[in-house]
């Protein structure tokens, strides 16, 4: 008797999206609160706080702008829901192979076919998502002062991306099949080895290709803030090779810092509005200072390590059921296509999926607590404070965070939580 892999995979996401909604409703609660955080009075300007409350519940929750997170979420699920249900996709399969042949090409050819199928996701994709990113964009984020971008942009933007989706994915599903159909049985090796190479190879082509496509990096001007980043990297022996300021004031006034790099070629890329917000040189440091305590203290190893070790468990299940004719007969199919192979395989383990990244959340948490410390160390423990509290006003990130939601959604510690850990005992003998 086949197992009922396909009631069972709709039966968990039911679950999941009320558990989530749960969160969701829970973390609505938090952000109604009309008063600061104990940890935060005095730290956080009361207006910041109050534009945060209304952004969040805006965000997510407040109107169809106020129910906006539950609309999209709800509609999210029901069409997940009867795609997998009605036997969409395999309709959709059997489609794409028609068109295939209805332009003359040879449907047999599983690379053509699926290449197909995934044109039409593609076009079914971005126009279920768009109405949603639109109102998101312009809309919720242009109301709270956040939307810089035109909406030539926005589209300008959507363009690139399919594009490069265009350009980028033919190649990659085409080595894919080939691979499943030659890997014997060392595929999961075979399969772990190719998307480890393809990870290294878009790691160094993004920033240098693909990132330059949608920003414009320009070097850090001379200056006292680039000899305090400069003299910070030397003393901890970071091999910084560059470092840039990208316009992100262009298309949104968040801010953010981060680096990127292998071995001896690192680089820094600082957000304007970063540079902006901060008007102290030593905020923005010490914010840096964090960012390369990721690095000192290997944290940006052990996750690349561990990724990769998920990946290669990831491919090994797959090989084991990728000929299960039960599995694919469960969702409408009588063959056997790669792709659609690893959609429901993808499908089949996503509670195990949820349960590595909760854990891979806590991981991260952790991480940050220590690169906190790292910063802290290095003497900028009140000037990080004094960062992440300019990062959280003008940001408007929520200020009031329900626990559980904080845990299963958050890679990041509230502010309230880091805070706290900084004022440590030790910080008395800081600055």
């Amino acid at each position: 008797m086949a197992l009922p892999y396909l009631e069972g995979v709709l039966g968990f996401m039911i679950m999941l999206y009320i558990f989530e909604t749960y969160l969701d409703i829970r973390q609505h609660g938090a952000l109604k609160l009309p008063s600061l955080p104990k940890q935060l009075e005095g730290v956080v300007i009361k207006e910041k706080f109050e534009k945060s409350r209304a952004y969040g519940l805006d965000k997510r929750f407040i109107s169809f702008s106020s129910h906006f997170h539950f609309v999209h979420e709800a509609v999210t699920i029901v069409m997940d829901i009867a795609v997998l249900y009605f036997g969409i996709i395999p309709w959709f399969w059997k489609k794409s192979g028609d068109f295939v042949s209805c332009i003359g090409l040879n449907a047999e050819n599983e690379i053509i076919h699926t290449l197909s199928f995934l044109g039409g996701v593609l076009v079914w994709s971005q126009l279920t998502e768009l109405p949603f990113s639109l109102y998101s964009t312009f809309v919720i984020e242009a109301r709270h002062g956040f939307n810089k971008q035109t909406i030539w942009l926005f589209f300008r933007d959507l363009f690139k991306g399919i594009c490069l989706s265009i350009l980028l994915g033919p190649p990659i599903v085409a080595a894919l099949i080939t691979i499943v159909h030659k890997g014997g049985p060392y595929l999961a090796i075979y399969l772990w080895a190719f998307m480890f190479g393809l990870s290294i190879l878009m790691l160094n082509l993004y920033p240098v290709l693909i990132a330059p496509l949608f920003n414009k990096f320009t070097p850090l001007p001379d200056g006292m803030l680039r000899e305090k980043i400069e003299k910070l990297a030397a003393s901890l022996n970071f091999p910084l090779k560059k470092l840039f300021v990208v316009d992100g004031s262009t298309r949104s006034s968040h801010s953010n810092a981060y680096m990127y790099g292998f071995f001896k070629n690192k680089r820094i890329v600082l957000y304007d509005t970063l540079i902006q917000q901060c008007k102290n040189d030593d905020e923005i440091v010490a914010v840096i200072g964090h960012e390369l305590g990721h690095w000192k203290l290997k944290h940006t190893v052990y996750t690349f390590i561990t990724v990769q070790i998920l990946s290669f468990l990831q491919f090994g299940g797959y090989t084991l059921v990728r000929n299960s004719k039960d599995l694919f007969q469960s969702f409408g199919f009588n063959t056997q296509p790669v792709l659609i192979g690893l959609i429901i395989f993808q499908h089949t383990v996503i509670p195990v999926h949820h349960l590595v990244n909760l854990g891979l959340n806590l991981v991260t948490r952790a991480f940050e607590f220590q690169a906190d410390a790292f910063a802290k160390k290095l003497g900028y423990g009140n000037s990080l404070r004094a960062g992440l509290v300019k990062l959280q006003e003008e940001n408007l990130s929520a200020m009031n965070t329900d626990p559980w939601y904080s845990a299963y959604h958050y890679s990041h510690p509230p502010l309230v939580e880091r805070l706290t850990a900084l004022q440590e005992p030790d910080s008395k003998k800081e600055d």
